[in-house]
């Protein structure tokens, strides 16, 4: 069961303190392997018989297409680009997650307010402006912190997809190339997650051993949390 407890103040219609599902985070920066590790997560909890749920960033039906349409353009400011991504988590919140929670759902949440506010913190946004605006926001059960260095981290970025415009961080001209930008702006994301572990309570995981390994690591603690 889930303790309703949020970061701040918020409107929501609830009925109840105490929702029968569980909300379940899984956090990291790019190309670490998150919606990896929350597909194998899902997969396991159904064949063990839980009903899941998942979702993440920029799939509300409110703003999930316009934010990946902004993005293509490559010229929202960093404060909108907090809002858009604000926007999004408020509706798929308010329609996904506490619905599910409701209904005793596990909720995967691939990312969840913390990368968000990364994100807009390294852009030079405000801290306590992020956190008021994510006030609303329900502390999960359990966050588990897929944690990885930059060295490990751009093997399996280029054995992937390749480095691109956002995750390099371009926007913020941190290089004279994409590898120099992701470099660097990547060192400045994982910083913060860093330190959003010590603050949130993350549950640290290895990310840079082989992803059936990282999966057992977090098969473990989710069969401590569910006993």
């Amino acid at each position: 069961m889930t303790k309703l407890d949020f970061y701040g103040l918020h409107s929501y219609k609830v009925d109840s303190d105490v929702y029968p599902g569980k909300l379940i985070v899984i956090e990291g920066t790019d190309g670490v392997g998150r919606t990896t590790q929350t597909a194998m997560l899902r997969s396991w909890l159904e064949s063990q018989g839980y009903a899941v749920v998942d979702t993440g960033a920029a799939r509300s039906e409110l703003a999930g297409k316009g934010i990946r349409r902004a993005k293509d353009g490559n010229t929202l400011g960093p404060r909108t680009l907090g809002l858009f991504y604000a926007t999004d988590f408020a509706d798929r919140f308010e329609k996904q997650i506490l619905p599910s929670l409701k209904a005793g759902f596990i909720v995967l949440n691939d990312r969840y307010i913390y990368s968000l506010m990364a994100r807009a913190i390294v852009r030079g946004v405000n801290k306590s402006w992020l956190k008021d605006i994510y006030g609303t926001a329900l502390k999960p059960d359990i966050v588990f912190y897929l944690k990885v260095s930059v060295k490990d981290l751009i093997p399996r970025v280029l054995a992937a997809k390749g480095f691109n415009y956002w995750e390099s961080g371009m926007d913020l001209r941190l290089g004279n190339d994409l590898y120099e930008s992701f470099v660097n702006y990547q060192t400045k994301l994982i910083t913060e997650l860093n330190e959003m572990s010590k603050e949130y309570n993350f549950v640290e995981i290895d990310a840079s051993k082989e992803p059936q390994d990282v999966f057992l690591d977090i098969k473990n603690k989710m069969n401590e949390l569910l006993v």
